[in-house]
């Protein structure tokens, strides 16, 4: 772990761009980006497509370390280049950037109102790849569709099981549980979470590191004491279905959250735009993300 960019993802002003879409979620990135189905016809021109659109995004000159502090990677984009660099290091030699791996395998089926992670069966050696590739953390997320406290109860378990075994090999986890904002009980279920989450990260030693990814909550500063642990380095939000407008409007009224947004980041961006199009887009997405992390809105009571 590089103390640099831990004092970055620390204390710096700013947030995370989470490029991570996976096999399942692709096609719907790519659809959003202006790219029809019909223009690849196997999975891997899919992720050479996908590639593309992210090399775009990252060397545009908009997306830098002053308002990006972090970046999570999927897997296969680790394992590319941009611009002839190794992705995770073209992130923080380039950009001062630091770079984060999506290690999860998606989602089992619901249970207990939940969905867990499907088992992680290749963790030990993914993690010896990211240490190669200069990574710092990683990131796993399972959701909690409803307020179950068994069902949330082992969606934590899990997740700080994965989190011991990252930080034994030297890297810094996010744990991102999500809460579906479709829940019906979305203020209950949050409620159980942060009391599990509690529990266990104050059973962390006291020289632990971990990040938390979180749904913004119903109520602002739900997570404030959580966040205000020197264990965890930062709590960061996930825009979860919200447009980029409703989330940063959500977000800025939470003190203790950051973004960690995906497609909430890409909304309106499109291959057919213009270099320039495509810059200024990207540039005021950036900028009003930013801000939402960054300047608070004060809220009453």
């Amino acid at each position: 772990m590089e103390a640099t960019q831990l004092e970055k993802v620390r204390s710096g002003r700013g947030f995370f761009a989470a490029l991570d879409q996976s096999g399942g979620s692709t096609p719907k990135a790519l659809a959003e980006y202006g790219i029809d189905q019909s223009r690849y016809s196997s999975e891997e021109e899919m992720f050479d497509l996908v590639h593309a659109m992210r090399t775009r995004v990252i060397t545009d000159p908009a997306f830098d370390g002053s308002r990006i502090l972090g970046s999570i990677l999927f897997e296969q984009t680790m394992e590319r280049d941009m611009q002839g660099v190794p992705t995770a290091r073209y992130l923080w030699t380039h950009k001062q950037v630091v770079p984060f791996l999506k290690v999860d395998k998606g989602l089992a089926a619901e249970q207990n109102g939940v969905q867990l992670m499907k088992p992680i069966d290749t963790l030990d050696e993914l993690l010896q790849r990211a240490n190669r590739h200069q990574i710092f953390g990683t990131k796993m997320r399972s959701v909690i569709n409803d307020a179950d406290k068994d069902g949330v109860a082992a969606i934590v378990d899990q997740q700080f099981e994965y989190a011991a075994r990252i930080s034994a090999a030297g890297l810094v986890p996010i744990l991102e549980p999500e809460v579906s904002i479709a829940s019906p009980r979305k203020d209950e279920a949050e409620t159980l979470l942060r009391d599990a989450l509690q529990v266990h990260v104050e059973a962390l030693p006291h020289d632990a590191a971990i990040m938390l990814k979180l749904t913004i909550p119903t109520q602002p500063g739900r997570y404030t004491d959580l966040a205000a642990d020197r264990r965890v380095v930062r709590v960061l939000a996930l825009s979860g279905g919200y447009s980029r407008d409703e989330a940063c409007t959500l977000l800025a009224r939470d003190p203790s959250m950051i973004a960690s947004f995906s497609r909430a980041l890409l909304e309106g961006l499109s291959e057919q735009q213009t270099d320039d199009q495509f810059h200024a887009r990207l540039d005021a997405s950036i900028g009003q993300i930013f801000d939402a992390s960054v300047h608070k809105v004060p809220t009453g009571g």
